[in-house]
């Protein structure tokens, strides 16, 4: 039997508690996840992606059935490139499904084999987002319950340091 495969894809600047319940549930799902890393974001990034890259693997702790990638270009061509046939993406509103919705009907239109599986972001984590996890640490507030340990010391060493 053919073992499957997921991407994540995103910018994970930095990746938080509402990412990894994803990954976490996508591995109850999927023999595999990769979390692929946006290099082509068009979003003014805080990390590095390198930074990035290595504060998941950090936080995933080895994690055999998760890897961490990077890519650029047509995220249906990265998938197909790592024989995967889902893309994972998470959503916490309303908001969230429109945009993911236009993403996936025009992934799904370049891609008719690959499909776009949606999670809703579990009840704790559904206002999460990274770009609130920097305001909330840039003003000196407390992101415990946010972001894991090592992803907490990155943000104060960005912010204070």
């Amino acid at each position: 039997m053919p073992r499957s495969v997921a991407v994540y894809p995103g910018s994970f600047d930095p990746i938080t508690y509402g990412h990894l319940d994803i990954i976490n549930r996508g591995l109850r799902i999927f023999d595999r996840v990769i979390i692929a890393v946006a290099r082509n974001s068009l979003k003014n990034s805080l990390f590095s992606i390198e930074e990035r890259v290595g504060l998941i693997n950090e936080v995933l702790l080895d994690n055999s059935r998760a890897t961490v990638d990077t890519f650029d270009g047509l995220l249906v061509d990265y998938v197909r490139s790592c024989n995967a046939s889902v893309i994972i993406r998470g959503l916490r509103a309303i908001s969230d499904f429109e945009y993911e919705f236009q993403i996936a009907q025009m992934n799904r239109s370049i891609a008719t084999d690959l499909e776009t599986l949606f999670m809703m972001t579990s009840v704790p984590f559904g206002y999460l987002s990274s770009s609130i996890v920097k305001e909330v640490a840039s003003l000196n507030g407390p992101i415990d319950g946010f972001v894991p340990p090592a992803v907490k010391t990155a943000l104060v060493a960005k912010y204070r340091g």
